[in-house]
């Protein structure tokens, strides 16, 4: 099973960080929520990105922050050795997504959300 963490993880429903969530459970896809804000989403605790927490056997991570607040979060990010990166809308980062590359660390543009409804999660 592809193990994701969601960064940027949010617990307002109008927010593309909790649609993924929702959707990622609905597939059956085990996600762990990472963000600043407190909280619970679909009864997971959001983990504090603050705190840089240990995450094993990470498969993908999706992106819902910001380049410009990506940047602080790189090696944390890389530390989770995750199999790709994806870039939702919004979230592009070429810096970044040429440092994954280096790393043999997939790093796609694409939406979560569409991935999973057209099955190529």
């Amino acid at each position: 099973m592809k193990k994701t963490v969601i960064i940027g993880a949010t617990t307002n429903s109008g927010r593309y960080a909790f649609l993924a969530a929702e959707k990622l459970q609905q597939s059956g896809f085990e996600f762990i929520p990472v963000g600043i804000k407190k909280g619970t989403v679909f009864g997971k605790e959001i983990l504090d990105l603050r705190q840089k927490p240990v995450i094993d056997n990470v498969h993908t991570i999706t992106l819902y922050i910001n380049p410009t607040n990506q940047m602080e979060w790189y090696s944390y990010l890389l530390s989770l050795n995750p199999k790709r990166v994806i870039f939702n809308p919004g979230t592009e980062n070429p810096e970044f997504e040429k440092i994954l590359s280096d790393k043999n660390i997939e790093a796609i543009e694409a939406c979560t959300l569409v991935l999973l409804a057209s099955h190529q999660y």
